[in-house]
């Protein structure tokens, strides 16, 4: 079958592997990267990969051939964690947090979250759809082509459905999957503060709508100190389960209180942060399969110590993701590839552990693993293509957006870091 485009002469091509699960421990640091070498897309398909020269078969009069010579490619990158849709930002907390303010006195004097949640409640629709639209195009112009979203910045039923709505719509309209989680139980707002379960109780009776309107397909709760407990946080979780969604956890972020251990025992899809996770619960997240998200960026935004140990986890046979937190307060950004090279810096992950943990493990972070996340035949064309002589210069040279294309099923949607 001859391809409809060709783009060839690429110096590096990272090829995941995909054994039909997250890469795990040691599977981590394996990959292959093809050099001199080519991807040929059916349309929005992958076709064939390769070295050297383009079989002739791929080839016919109506193959689009070009040269990526000087430039490296991957699969298109997966940003499995971010709180993308929201209204007004959290400027105005930064020199407190200069001042040495820790995230949950500005939580307690009623700003983070519960900030972010008074303006997002007053947002109308057309206000949160432009921010998260430009929000991103960003995302896009760093190499970004599929990225999973959580709402929780309404705790009640309306601007928790506004929140899944825009990002129902964006799916639609942009060239970029969006992968949609319902968190609700992000924070505990002033008038439930005394006794949560109420709140809890609200919560479950919103996930039969969820369900009903198709507006995600994981639920997510922030289990930590002063936030949700670990036995409300499984009460929701196994009330989320039994309606069909599919489990996340906020766990360990700041202490360590028995989330990664309800993420195992219910058979959750990732456990999201990690920091402060003993060496007992990296073996139950291993022993259980769960994902680990790690969040960098969020550590080195609230400037902290504490990195989540990655190097533990890969030891006991964890699958990781790398993901961008992106959010108004303890990390706003849309650059992924920053978080790629503090996964290197900070986490002592290796580059290829790297982006296998931002394209494959990410894949499955999403469940999305049978579409994107890998160059197999039949999956998604979806490319990152980079202005760079190897792969690990990428991670080496910092702080700097190397995306220079960006195809979304076998389409050019950035070229020259702009969108098409």
């Amino acid at each position: 079958m001859a391809a409809t485009l060709v783009l060839t002469h690429f110096n590096e091509l990272f090829v995941p592997n995909d054994p039909g699960h997250p890469l795990r421990g040691k599977e981590m640091n394996k990959g292959t990267i093809l050099k001199d070498a080519y991807v040929a897309f059916d349309g929005d398909k992958i076709l064939a990969i390769g070295e050297g020269d383009v079989p002739k078969s791929l080839i016919d009069a109506n193959t689009k051939v070009e040269e990526r010579r000087g430039m490296v490619a991957t699969p298109g990158l997966i940003d499995a964690h971010t709180h993308l849709v929201y209204g007004g930002s959290r400027e105005h907390e930064f020199s407190k947090k200069l001042n040495g303010m820790s995230y949950l006195d500005i939580l307690a004097e009623g700003g983070g979250i519960l900030s972010t949640l008074k303006a997002t409640r007053a947002a109308s629709f057309e206000t949160l759809y432009d921010k998260t639209h430009d929000l991103l195009e960003q995302m896009m112009i760093h190499g970004v082509t599929t990225v999973e979203a959580k709402s929780g910045y309404g705790l009640n039923w309306e601007t928790e459905k506004r929140q899944l709505e825009v990002a129902k719509k964006l799916n639609e309209d942009l060239p970029i999957d969006l992968v949609s989680t319902f968190m609700a139980a992000h924070v505990i707002p002033p008038e439930y503060k005394e006794n949560p379960d109420p709140l809890i109780d609200e919560i479950i009776k919103m996930l039969p709508k969820v369900k009903e309107e198709k507006l995600a397909e994981f639920v997510d709760v922030f289990c930590d100190a002063g936030v949700y407990t670990a036995a409300q946080s499984k009460r929701l979780l196994e009330a989320a389960k039994k309606e069909g969604f599919s489990l996340r956890i906020h766990a360990d972020e700041i202490e360590s209180i028995g989330g990664s251990a309800v993420a195992a025992e219910l058979g959750a899809t990732s456990a999201e942060h990690l920091m402060v996770i003993t060496d007992e619960d990296i073996q139950k997240l291993a022993d259980a399969h769960v994902i680990g998200n790690l969040l960098p960026g969020t550590t080195f935004s609230l400037m902290e110590d504490t990195y989540a140990p990655a190097r533990k986890m890969l030891d006991a046979g964890m699958a990781i993701t790398i993901t961008t937190d992106s959010n108004p307060g303890s990390c706003p950004m849309a650059n992924l590839q920053f978080i790629m090279q503090l996964g290197c810096l900070y986490l002592h992950m290796t580059p290829i552990e790297v982006f296998n943990a931002v394209t494959i493990n990410a894949a499955y972070s999403v469940h999305r693993n049978e579409t994107v996340g890998s160059l197999d035949q039949g999956k998604k064309a979806d490319l990152t293509v980079f202005k760079a002589p190897n792969l690990d210069y990428l991670l080496y040279y910092f702080a700097t957006n190397h995306a220079v294309e960006v195809y979304k099923n076998g389409k050019l949607i950035v070229k020259d870091r702009q969108l098409v």
